[in-house]
Order: structure tokens, then C-alpha cells, then sequence
């Protein structure tokens, strides 16, 4: 009893520096992994904190929803129209990584071949969730964002294929490259089959079902049902949760009413925060700074050894496919090169090294972090200007000059109701009030329609704008209806009722 209260206590005191973080780098405008990573760093100061998880509780536990969530937002359509430059990138393209990466470090480092494979393959899959949330941010094309977003979710499951099949060579000390390859094709194809069938059945279930609380129940079941079936089966649990939930994203929808979905979207974004929240913190509590800085030679030649794999596959396979078909920029190639980050994957393969590999597992920690630390802080940070200077920011002149129109009348407008509250409250005497309000007001007046002006230049911000100020409306009186329920004024059936008609408005939104 005492072990499971300490193992809970630790749980709710990650969970609640994951909240003060979430909450201070709103204010700070830190990128949320890097402040956890430094706090995981902080803590591990100040005291010592241990968290034992196995191996397979580890994969088992983080993988799953991690990369449901970001199947469920794949569009079929979308992912069909960049799948060549996808696959080709996400398979071939993992598979030269890790040789590249597993072949460097054996030459400068004391991991021997089998060993720096598997730290080739377990840092071969990229994780560019900062990457794709700027490119929201900035207003990047869609398909470019679709193309990174896809080979991420995609190379997840080669990598992990891959990093199986080098803990068995090492482990084993055979390796044959005809039965890797049939097996490689087995676990593949036997995952992706076993994910497409549950995906299928949950998303007929779903169809039949007309229960929020039913239907969010089965897409976990499906999320972690499909890696724990597979992997039974002896095939690839990763790939598996992969084709569940691009299944359950596409074809799940369409028997979900608009309340079920929204709740659902919420539900696995929530639980993907969770689990990318903790792999990070964990990351922070994990580094031994002492041992990083002691071992700075091996991360230094590990950090080199991935961006030099990431340029050889984006630039090589880049050039063929544009010998055939010119579908990447070479702008995009650049992105794509650069947005390769490493991260919550990464450290998910590295804290689950078997007990096998502990000679090397120590340095191939080390290391991991030291690429992930790497990618966090300068990579993901300079993503912005390095878009803005390839000119895929689609912000134009006029929609920066609106932004600016628009900052100067709500801070115009703050200052109003400020000086206002202070009259109130006797702070600023009628007199003086009497003479800065009239003055304040016309600022306002005239910034108000400086702002309009602008905005009906251009026709697509306007609609954009009217639309976020409908969802706000809509969210406002859900919240009301929310309130009245829990004051006892409307029934629960009133308000699944008139809540549902709201949330079919914001589904057409």
C-alpha cells in the first residue's frame, strides 16, 4: 500500500508541475518541452527522483497516444496526395538513417556496431509537434505541414519496426539481412492489417452508438486495444495504432454526432499533452548533467551524425523524387531538413533500452538527450526565421499592417476601461476624467475604423475573423447552459439538448 501512495504522490506532483509550466510559458512565450525539460532539470537539483516504469510499460503506456492523436487529424485525401514523397522519406529514409547514424557512432564512439544501430534506430523518427504548430501559427501551406506531420506519424512506426529488429542483433549477435527484411515486411504489413480491421469494427460500433461517453471509450480501447493485440500477435503495435486511428479519424466521423466529436478531439488532445508532458519532464529528471558534460564528445559526434543522416536522406531522396515528378520545392527540402526535430519518440525508445543492453544503455541515454536538447533548443527556436526567410510565411503586408491596427485598438481600448475602473473606485478624480475620456473615446472611435477599413480590404481575414467571433459566441453559451445545469435551473436532458444544437453550429464552423 505504502509503494502504490508514493508511486501515486510522484504522479500528481508531475502532473502538477506540468500545469505550472503549461501556465507560465503562456506568459514567458518559452516553448513548452524546453521549460519542462529545464524544470525536469531544476527538480532533479534539488532532489533525487526516481521513476521506474519497464521497458514495455514504457512503449505501452506513452506510444499509443501519442500517435493516435495525430492520426486521427490525418486527412485520407491529403495524406493520399504527398503519399509517395511520404513513404519514400518515411521508409527507406528511416532505414539509411539509422545505418548512417548507427555507422558513424561505431567508428567514434565505444558503442560497437549492434549497439549504435539501435541508437541509430531509436533516433532515426522525427517529432516535429513544435515545427507543426508553428507552421499553424505563421500560416504555412497546408500540404507542406501535411508532408511533415505525415512522415513523422509514419516513420514512428518504421523506426520502432527498426529498433525491434536491432535490439534482436544485438541481443542475439546474428543478424541476416534476408530474414530482417521478410521480417521487417511481416511485422509491417501484420500491423498495419490488424490496425485497419479494429479501426473498421470500432468505427461501425460507433456508428450504431449515440453515447459521447460510449464512443470516447471505444476510440481507447481501440488506441491502446491495437498495440497490445499486435504486439500479441508479434507485429508491429506502433503501425497498428497508426491505421486505427487514421481509420477512426476519416471514417469514425461520420457516424459521431458534433457534440461526440468535439468531445473527442478534446479528449485525445488532452491525453497526448499528458503523455508528451511527462516524456519531457521525465527527460529533464533523467539528464545527469555531471555525465553530459563529462560525455560531451560521443553527444557532440551524435548530434553531428543525425543532422548529417537527416540532410543525406531529405536532399538525396528530395533530388529523386523531383527527377520524376518536381513535387518538393527545394524550399520545402530546407524545411523539411531543418524540421526533422527528435524528441518524445526518441526518449520513449530510450528509457525502454532492455536490460540486455545496459553496458551501452548509459552513454545511448546520454546521447539521446543530448540530440533531443539539441534539437529543442536550436532547431525548433530558429524555425520561424528560417520559414520567414525561404518566404512561406503567407502573411502579407496587409495583413501585418491589420495586426498592428488591431494590437493598437485593443491596447487603446484596455487603457480606456483601466482609467475607467480607476475612476470608479475614486483613484482619479471626475475632473480629471471628464477631460482624458472624451479624448481616449475619439482614439478609439478613429482606431476602430482605421482597423475596418483594412479589414475589408481583405475579404478572407474578414471571414476568418467573423468566424473565430462566432465559435467565441457559441463557446459563451455553452458555458452559460453549462452553468445554469450545475445551479440546477435546467435539467440534464434540457441541456444535452440545446448544448447538441450548439455544437452542430461550431461543427459547421
Amino acid at each position: 500500500m505504502d509503494q502504490f501512495l508514493s508511486a501515486e504522490t510522484i504522479i500528481i506532483e508531475l502532473l502538477l508541475v506540468v500545469t505550472v509550466v503549461a501556465i507560465a510559458v503562456r506568459r514567458l512565450n518559452v516553448p513548452y518541452t524546453v521549460a519542462l525539460v529545464l524544470v525536469g532539470l531544476v527538480l532533479t537539483m534539488q532532489r533525487s527522483i526516481t521513476v521506474n516504469l519497464t521497458s514495455e510499460l514504457i512503449l505501452a503506456l506513452f506510444v499509443p497516444p501519442l500517435v493516435f492523436e495525430a492520426a486521427l487529424h490525418i486527412n485520407f485525401d491529403e495524406l493520399r496526395r504527398g503519399l509517395p514523397e511520404i513513404l519514400v522519406l518515411a521508409v527507406p529514409g528511416v532505414i539509411l538513417t539509422a545505418l548512417i547514424v548507427g555507422g558513424l557512432m561505431s567508428l567514434v564512439t565505444p558503442l560497437a556496431l549492434p549497439a549504435a544501430i539501435v541508437f541509430g534506430a531509436l533516433i532515426s523518427a522525427t517529432d516535429p509537434v513544435a515545427v507543426v504548430a508553428m507552421f499553424r501559427t505563421l500560416g504555412v501551406t497546408k500540404r507542406l505541414a501535411v508532408l511533415v506531420e505525415s512522415e513523422s506519424l509514419l516513420n514512428d512506426g518504421t523506426a520502432i519496426v527498426i529498433f525491434n529488429l536491432a535490439i534482436a542483433t544485438a541481443l542475439t549477435g546474428h543478424f541476416s539481412l534476408l530474414d530482417s527484411l521478410g521480417e521487417f515486411i511481416r511485422v509491417a504489413v501484420g500491423g498495419t492489417a490488424v490496425g485497419l480491421i479494429l479501426g473498421w469494427l470500432v468505427a461501425r460500433l460507433i456508428s450504431r452508438v449515440d453515447d459521447y461517453l460510449i464512443e470516447t471509450t471505444l476510440t481507447t480501447l481501440l488506441a491502446f486495444g491495437a498495440y497490445l493485440v499486435a504486439e500479441r500477435l508479434h507485429f508491429s503495435g506502433v503501425l497498428a495504432v497508426v491505421a486505427a486511428g487514421l481509420v477512426a479519424g476519416n471514417l469514425g466521423p461520420q457516424g459521431m454526432s458534433p457534440t461526440t466529436r468535439i468531445i473527442i478531439t478534446n479528449f485525445w488532445e488532452y491525453v497526448a499533452f499528458l503523455a508528451n508532458s511527462l516524456i519531457f519532464l521525465l527527460l529533464g529528471v533523467e539528464v545527469n548533467l555531471p555525465a553530459l558534460l563529462g560525455n560531451w564528445q560521443p553527444v557532440v559526434w551524435a548530434i553531428v551524425a543525425v543532422v548529417a543522416a537527416r540532410l543525406v536522406v531529405v536532399y538525396g531522396f528530395g533530388w529523386l523524387i523531383n527527377r520524376i515528378s518536381k513535387r518538393l520545392p527545394v524550399n520545402w527540402l530546407h524545411v523539411l531538413n531543418w524540421g526533422g526535430l527528435r524528441g518524445a519518440i526518441a526518449l520513449a525508445l530510450v528509457f525502454s533500452l532492455p536490460a540486455g543492453l545496459s553496458e551501452q544503455a548509459g552513454l545511448m541515454k546520454l546521447m539521446t538527450f543530448g540530440v533531443v536538447l539539441f534539437t529543442l533548443l536550436v532547431q525548433s527556436t530558429t524555425m520561424s526565421p528560417l520559414l520567414r526567410r525561404l518566404g512561406l510565411v503567407k502573411h502579407t503586408p496587409e495583413q501585418i499592417e491589420y495586426e498592428k491596427r488591431h494590437a493598437r485598438l485593443a491596447a487603446a481600448r484596455s487603457a480606456l476601461a483601466h482609467l475607467e475602473r480607476r475612476h470608479s473606485e475614486g483613484l482619479i478624480s471626475s475632473h480629471t476624467w471628464e477631460l482624458i475620456k472624451p479624448q481616449m473615446a475619439e482614439q478609439v472611435d478613429s482606431l476602430t475604423l482605421s482597423a475596418r477599413e483594412i479589414l475589408k480590404t481583405i475579404p478572407g481575414l474578414e471571414a476568418e475573423e467573423l468566424d473565430n467571433a462566432r465559435r467565441e459566441g457559441l463557446r459563451a453559451q455553452r458555458s452559460a447552459l453549462l452553468g445554469l445545469r450545475h445551479d440546477g435551473v435546467i435539467s440534464h436532458e434540457v441541456f444535452d439538448e440545446l448544448a447538441a444544437d450548439i455544437d452542430t453550429e461550431l461543427d459547421q464552423l
